[in-house]
C-alpha cells in the first residue's frame, strides 16, 4: 500500500513541494543557512568584535603609558635621592673642613660655626627628607592609580566574560525590586 502511496498521481504534487522546499532559488536550503551564517558573522565582527578589540587595545596603550610614567618619576625620585645624598656627603665634608677652620681660629669662633652648620644641615636634612617622602609618596599614588585602573579594568572584562543573560535579569530585577522599597 506504501509503494502506491509513492507513486500515485495523488502524492506527485506532495513529493515536488517537499523537493521545493528543500530548495530555494534552485540551491539546496543548507547552501542559504551557511551563507546566511557566515554573514550574520561577518556583520557581527565588523560591528561588534572591530570596536571591542580597538577599545581594549586603546585600554592597554593607556595603562602602558601610565606606568610608563610612573616608572619614569619613580626615576626621577630615585636620581633626585640620589642628588640629595651626594649634597648630603658634600654638606658632611664642609662640615669637616669648617671644624678644621674652626680649631684654627680659636675654641669660640669654632663653636659658632660648627653650630651653624649643624643647623643648616639638620635644616637641608629635613628639607630634603621632607621632599624624598612627597615625592615617594606621590610616585606611591600614582602606581596606587595605575594598579586600581588595572584591577577595575579586568575585574570589568571578567565580569563582562562571566555573567549570563539570567545573572542580568536577576540583577536588573532585584534592582528594581530595591528601588520599590525604597520608595
Amino acid at each position: 500500500m506504501r509503494a502506491l502511496v509513492l507513486f500515485s498521481p495523488s502524492s506527485l504534487p506532495l513529493a515536488e513541494s517537499a523537493e521545493h522546499a528543500e530548495k530555494v532559488l534552485g540551491l539546496p536550503t543548507w547552501i542559504w543557512q551557511l551563507a546566511n551564517l557566515a554573514l550574520f558573522l561577518a556583520v557581527l565582527i565588523y560591528f561588534v568584535a572591530r570596536p571591542l578589540t580597538k577599545a581594549f587595545r586603546d585600554r592597554q596603550l593607556a595603562v602602558e603609558k601610565a606606568l610608563a610614567d610612573a616608572r619614569e618619576k619613580r626615576a626621577e625620585a630615585a636620581r633626585f635621592e640620589t642628588q640629595i645624598q651626594e649634597r648630603m656627603a658634600r654638606l658632611e665634608r664642609e662640615v669637616v673642613e669648617i671644624r678644621r677652620q674652626g680649631a684654627a681660629d680659636g675654641e669660640s669662633a669654632r663653636t659658632a660655626l660648627e653650630g651653624r652648620a649643624r643647623e643648616e644641615a639638620e635644616r637641608i636634612r629635613k628639607d630634603s627628607e621632607e621632599e624624598i617622602a612627597r615625592r615617594v609618596a606621590a610616585a606611591k599614588a600614582e602606581l596606587q592609580r595605575t594598579a586600581a585602573g588595572l584591577m577595575a579594568s579586568t575585574a570589568r572584562e571578567i565580569v563582562a566574560r562571566e555573567i549570563t543573560d539570567e545573572d542580568r535579569n536577576r540583577l536588573l530585577s532585584e534592582s528594581l525590586e530595591r528601588l520599590k522599597e525604597a520608595r
